[in-house]
């Protein structure tokens, strides 16, 4: 599949977003071997952040930044979000995973940007009761009943007034769940985040997994906020210090740090209010800002095309192993068949089939003796008494054809054998080839010997043909009827096989008589001009049938490597991925969207709103 390449920066980013869509739809890394199934991931994460994340933030500059709320197992997360809201809305407890489906708070005014597929659209949407913060308490032992009915694949949608304008809060599963859906959908929702809420305790935040995922924000330019929990009193500033200290080595020493420390939860599990007030204010702040919530987002979404064309021009790379390995395939196939090919034709000249049964079948038809005491007579007596043999014994004409059949029959079933059996043994020692094959299929066609006969005959009915043809002179045609055009045409299927390089001794007396014989018949009645040009016409025509035979065979093998055809140029994904990856600023590309007629949906108004 090939796509025009981006005609230059001018090009919107809508436009190449788009058209990188469309790209990597049609990506499938078919080949099996290591770094497929990677690069089937990298394809799939890449296609979720432009549907999750980068291609609504594009449509929609003005929507409600959207606070991802991720940690480790057993960290504190719906704790944390129960408590920045006031009250209940997420359970949290000892059973793990505790967070089996994605809550997503909103204020009430706001829903209208998360009911539709705007955001996360492969999440279907659960909708849930206005939460106001003057009702009762939830009572302890309802808290998470529907939540936890829910499947991890819906979106609970939570509109609570405590939520701030501006502002969303989603409660993800834990990134280092035992479940492998949890632990896929955390990185999903972290992906689509326009800041993310790192949730860790004081005993696991240099754990390995969470620092995975704090890398890739640091490459995404996400503004980030570290929430250090259950922090033992008097030992804040040292936890913190470290803390700050790792997160400096990995360029996110920017990250505000919020300590909430170890203490007594309430009846209702809540923290309290004062433990995360810092944290509070500084999500209300940055709510308030609706310019700096446009900065926010624009930042995070320059960061996060950015990081796209690096992935993307991962794919590309990934994509050139591909075709790599289909060539190297592809090659070793061609370079089998073309040696059968060669054996094939290298035995019609070195005497191979001028032995045994054809040598045997010629001699009886011609009385080779009986012609080699007479070879250097006249041409005209070698004709008349060559006639003689000819015209008296047309059925040892087709005993010849016959051994002809058998002969070139059986080189070309062998050397085809030997060929298949040396790519399927070099095809099987690669991974993608391996996968290709089926295990006990046969890799020679189970007809290949029937279709072989069927060509060779087809083969001696053109020499008829050809003889015919020359003959068609009336002045040949008088000559040729004392031979019969059998024996002509069998006559000139010996003088192919002419070269006797591979015969010894006597063998090379023999053969070399008997081809000798045939050459002086044919030049007897067309002339010498002429039988070279029927002999090399013979040979070209023989040659591409088993050309032929051997193609058909090869391709056995080659055509399976046509599933690596529909696959994009890896150069046209790799000029996608320059052209995002050298983008510093979203803000003239968004300028303009309106004339684009990318939707932007209420935005525009919301502020009077507020």
């Amino acid at each position: 599949m090939t796509v025009s390449p981006p005609e230059s920066d001018a090009a919107g980013l809508p436009v190449l977003l788009g058209r990188l869509r469309e790209i990597l739809d049609s990506v499938t890394f078919p080949l099996q071997f290591p770094g497929s199934a990677g690069a089937r991931r990298e394809t799939a994460a890449a296609v979720a952040q432009l549907d999750d994340y980068i291609l609504p933030r594009v449509q929609s500059l003005d929507a409600p930044l959207l606070a991802v709320v991720g940690g480790s197992t057993g960290a504190g997360k719906s704790t944390l979000v129960n408590a920045l809201v006031g009250h209940p809305v997420t359970r949290s407890g000892a059973i793990r995973p505790t967070t089996r489906q994605p809550i997503l708070l909103h204020h009430p005014a706001e829903g209208h940007w998360f009911a539709d597929d705007r955001v996360l659209p492969t999440l279907s949407r659960q909708r849930a009761v206005v939460v106001h913060p003057e009702a009762d308490p939830v009572p302890a032992s309802r808290v998470g009943t529907d939540h936890d009915a829910g499947s991890a694949a819906q979106l609970r949608l939570q509109p609570d007034a405590m939520v701030p304008l501006g502002l969303a809060l989603l409660d993800a599963p834990d990134i280092d769940s035992i479940a492998d859906e949890n632990r896929r959908l955390a990185s999903q929702l972290l992906a689509a985040a326009d800041l993310w809420l790192f949730v860790t305790t004081a005993n696991r935040y240099a754990d390995a997994v969470p620092w995975e995922l704090l890398r890739e924000a640091s490459q995404r330019d996400i503004l980030l906020a570290v929430v250090l929990d259950r922090v033992p009193h008097g030992v804040e500033e040292e936890v913190r210090e470290d803390l700050h200290t790792l997160l400096a080595a990995e360029q996110l020493g920017h990250a505000p740090i919020f300590v909430i420390l170890e203490e007594r939860l309430d009846p209702l599990g809540m923290l309290p209010a004062e433990s995360i007030d810092p944290l509070r204010r500084w999500l209300q702040a940055i709510a308030a800002d609706a310019e700096g919530r446009r900065e926010i987002a624009r930042r995070t979404l320059e960061g996060a095309v950015r990081a796209l064309g690096r992935r993307v021009d991962g794919l590309a790379g990934a994509l050139d192993d591909q075709e790599e390995a289909a060539v190297r395939l592809r090659q070793t196939a061609r370079k089998a068949y073309d040696g059968a090919l060669a054996a094939v034709l290298e035995s019609m000249k070195d005497g191979t089939l001028l032995r045994g049964e054809v040598l045997a079948r010629w001699q009886d038809f011609v009385g080779t003796g009986e012609f080699m005491r007479g070879l250097e007579s006249r041409v005209g007596r070698i004709r008349d008494r060559i006639g003689g043999y000819l015209s008296g014994k047309p059925p040892r004409a087709v005993s010849v054809e016959t051994a002809i059949e058998s002969g070139l029959q059986t080189v070309i079933v062998e050397e085809a054998a030997k060929a298949a059996d040396q790519t399927d043994r070099l095809w099987r020692a690669e991974a993608a080839g391996r996968a290709l094959l089926s295990d006990g299929a046969e890799s020679m066609s189970p007809d290949f010997t029937d279709k072989v006969a069927r060509e060779i005959r087809a083969w001696q009915k053109d020499l008829l043909e050809l003889v015919r043809s020359e003959g068609a002179n009336k002045r040949f045609a008088a000559r040729m009827l004392s031979f019969g055009v059998n024996g002509v045409a069998v006559a000139l299927m010996i003088v192919v096989f002419t070269s006797t390089a591979g015969l010894t001794g006597g063998e090379v007396l023999i053969a070399g008589g008997s081809a000798v014989v045939g050459q002086k018949l044919l030049e007897a009645i067309f002339g010498e001009d002429a039988v070279r040009r029927l002999t090399r016409t013979a040979r070209d025509q023989l040659h591409k049938r088993c050309e032929k035979l051997l193609t058909a065979e090869r391709e056995r093998f080659t055509d399976l490597l046509g599933i690596v055809s529909g696959e994009p140029l890896p150069a046209d994904l790799r000029a996608l991925a320059a052209t995002l990856s050298e983008r510093r600023t979203v803000a003239e590309d968004l300028a303009g969207d309106a004339s684009l007629g990318y939707n932007h949906g209420n935005g525009g108004n919301r502020e009077g709103e507020r």
